[in-house]
């Protein structure tokens, strides 16, 4: 599965919520506020990580901070491995026809035309009759 990501600043300030008086508790406020609102844009939580960041200082000199950000990832759209397919029901069969009565055998025979083979041991019994008959 491949995933596509997206990072964010951390909040620097706490949130005011009723009921919520600390400074920690407000900070933990404006960090679940950020966690939700990207989650209910599918986007899922992965980590916070804490990068540093060069900045100019003056004319020529530089300083490096450090910034925290948010780092959250999604299931890429039209993800071929992410397809689900659907299982269809299986087609009702129309129930067949009864089968139709034996037709007599044309040649005026004592068996139907359409009747089962005969059983193995009858067969046998049969050929040994027409074997005598031939001798």
């Amino acid at each position: 599965m491949t995933y596509e990501y997206k990072v964010i600043p951390a909040p620097t300030r706490g949130q005011k919520a009723k009921g919520i008086k600390a400074p920690e508790g407000r900070f933990a406020n404006a960090l679940e506020i950020e966690i939700n609102r990207l989650g209910a844009e599918g986007w899922e939580y992965l980590r916070a990580d804490t990068l540093p960041h060069e900045e100019r200082s003056g004319l020529t000199g530089s300083s490096t901070s450090y910034r925290s950000v948010l780092v959250f990832r999604r299931a890429k759209v039209g993800d071929v491995a992410a397809f689900q397919p659907e299982t269809l029901a299986a087609p009702q069969v129309a129930e067949l026809p009864a089968p139709a009565a034996p037709v007599a055998d044309p040649e005026g025979g004592n068996e139907p035309a359409n009747s089962a083979p005969p059983e193995p041991a009858q067969a046998l019994a049969d050929g040994d009759k027409k074997e005598n008959d031939l001798k």
